[in-house]
């Protein structure tokens, strides 16, 4: 229980319902849906569509979305993979000749593949929705005509990259001129249009015609070889999840071409330690995590591509077991990729729970912060750069090529025990996801917080070279990591952002909303 003499939030109870996201729109929302006939499905949907009204920097419709189903009674979980690919005309060899090493990032069309989150959504909602297509996007063109008032977090990250944000997309997504200030109301009429016009003729709506004709023309424009057969050859593909054991702990995941193998390597890894001893808030376990982390996250640059060639291999717990032997924990490792060698020579969240059981994790992005910073001229649709996500290594299983998926970043979650889906989750925050994956589940397994307690406590994050750390961690510890060999850093906004839904054996729901992000738990 915390401590009610200082600053925090209570989980929320309720038992016909709940919905757990990052912006209290989208969550009431969410739970309207559910009080007015809607499941699960038909709430996380309308939920984040909203989101894209209300967190433009971090999703939308020009984006990818994944998303895990738990079924009511004993029907299972089934894996949604809403992710585009690149045109097919796409050529690394191009891009490199071009003078390019790595994939451009902004306002560069190589970056861009087709957005699947519209198709993946309404194939979620064919296979799986109970109301009406129309009443589920409703709410989000609402919003999107009337317009919503710009939450502090939302607004602290808009600020952050408008001076990216040039021609349409400026005149899109920046108000006056500028980012626009916390409270002040931020509209998209054209994106409004393009949601009514899918509600009335589903996904042809987006994929072909003026709406499809409109986003090629910003694409082509950027120097994209994006054409209308890229567009109407779109389609989500259902995926069967993958697993990996912690403790009493399934730790749910979707294959490759998202990152989710490395949360369960990573949680393997840790698995050969007894973290339950250490001081959660301490250095050991800082440590640890790190040195997994770096781990982990080689093996994923490695193997993840959309055929993931090695995929058993990352989730072997014999492969676990030899990384683990790897770690030495008085001393941080500067890099994984020469240590780890031997072991492999051979080789943006939602979460709704209705009263009849089906539990959703969806996870919806543009990956970086407004994307490609390339928006549609007319319907101001903003485009993911998800290509980024390749490599240009020649011959790499995620060498950049057309009609391929890159490695995808985002990646929902759920945890099962003794056969029960008990938690769907997600920890947003691009490549710290898997990590946050791993934290959140020792949080809850190791140290038994309640999810609200996990989300709350402090965070670090090995990567690019240093040691990320919270301001939650004390100064001694921040010391000691350094006196191991880590780059200390405390960054400048905090480690992502997570939802979580625990799903009680009496049907009692326990919501947990990050407060590192403007949102809610809320349940009726």
């Amino acid at each position: 229980m915390r401590d009610f003499h200082m600053p925090g939030r209570s989980a929320v109870h309720a038992t016909n319902g709940m919905c757990a996201t990052s912006h209290p729109l989208a969550a009431k929302v969410a739970v309207t849906m559910m009080e007015s006939g809607g499941n699960a499905v038909d709430a996380a949907i309308a939920g984040a569509l909203v989101l894209g009204i209300c967190e433009p920097q971090m999703t939308g419709i020009g984006g990818d979305c994944f998303a895990l189903v738990a079924l009511p009674g004993d029907g299972g979980i089934v894996g949604l993979n809403g992710s585009g690919r690149a045109p097919a005309g796409l050529e690394a060899a191009a891009i490199r000749d071009a003078g390019h090493d790595v994939m451009p990032e902004y306002q560069n069309a190589a970056s861009v593949t087709v957005p699947g989150a519209i198709d993946g959504m309404l194939k979620l909602h064919g296979a799986h929705g109970r109301r009406d297509l129309d009443a589920v996007l409703a709410p989000a063109i609402k919003y999107a005509e009337d317009g919503v008032p710009v939450a502090p977090r939302v607004g602290f990250d808009w600020a952050s990259s408008a001076a990216g944000l040039t021609g349409a997309a400026a005149r899109h997504f920046l108000v006056g001129g500028a980012a626009p200030r916390v409270g002040q109301i931020f509209r998209a009429p054209g994106q409004a249009e393009v949601l009514r016009r899918i509600a009335r003729d589903g996904r042809d709506a987006f994929y072909t015609g003026e709406v499809a004709e409109d986003m090629i023309a910003a694409l082509v424009g950027a120097g994209g070889c994006h054409n209308l057969s890229d567009f109407a050859a779109t389609s989500a593909d259902w995926v069967t999840p993958i697993h990996g054991r912690y403790g009493e702990h399934d730790l749910i995941e979707l294959p490759p071409n998202g990152q989710g193998a490395t949360a369960i390597l990573m949680a393997n890894i840790l698995a050969e330690f007894d973290v339950a001893a250490m001081d959660p808030w301490g250095a050991d376990r800082a440590h640890l995590e790190a040195e997994a982390a770096k781990l982990a996250y080689d093996a994923r640059n490695r193997f993840i591509a959309e055929t993931a060639p090695r995929l058993d291999h990352m989730l072997s717990a014999d492969t676990a077991r030899r990384l683990a032997g790897l770690i030495d924990m008085g001393r941080a490792m500067p890099s994984a990729t020469k240590i780890s060698e031997a072991v492999h020579k051979d080789t943006i969240y939602i979460t709704t729970v209705d009263g009849d059981g089906m539990a959703v994790s969806l996870i919806y992005s543009i990956f970086h912060s407004f994307g490609s910073r390339i928006a549609s001229e007319k319907f101001g649709i903003l485009f993911q750069n998800r290509g980024a996500g390749f490599t240009l290594q020649p011959g790499h299983p995620n060498e950049a090529g057309g009609g391929k998926r890159p490695m995808h970043t985002i990646i929902p979650a759920m945890l099962r025990q003794a056969g029960r889906v008990t938690m769907p989750f997600g920890v947003m925050g691009g490549a710290y996801q898997p990590n946050g994956h791993a934290r959140f589940l020792t949080n809850i397994a190791d140290f038994g917080l309640d999810p609200q307690a996990a989300i709350d406590a402090p965070r670090s994050f090995a990567t690019d070279g240093e040691m990320q750390v919270e301001r939650g961690y004390g100064a001694d510890v921040r010391a000691e990591l350094l006196a191991r060999g880590h780059r200390v850093v405390v960054p400048d906004g905090p480690l992502g952002g997570a939802q979580a839904i625990l799903i009680g054996a009496d049907g009692v729901l326990t919501g947990a909303s990050d407060p590192r992000k403007d949102g809610i738990a809320l349940g009726y």
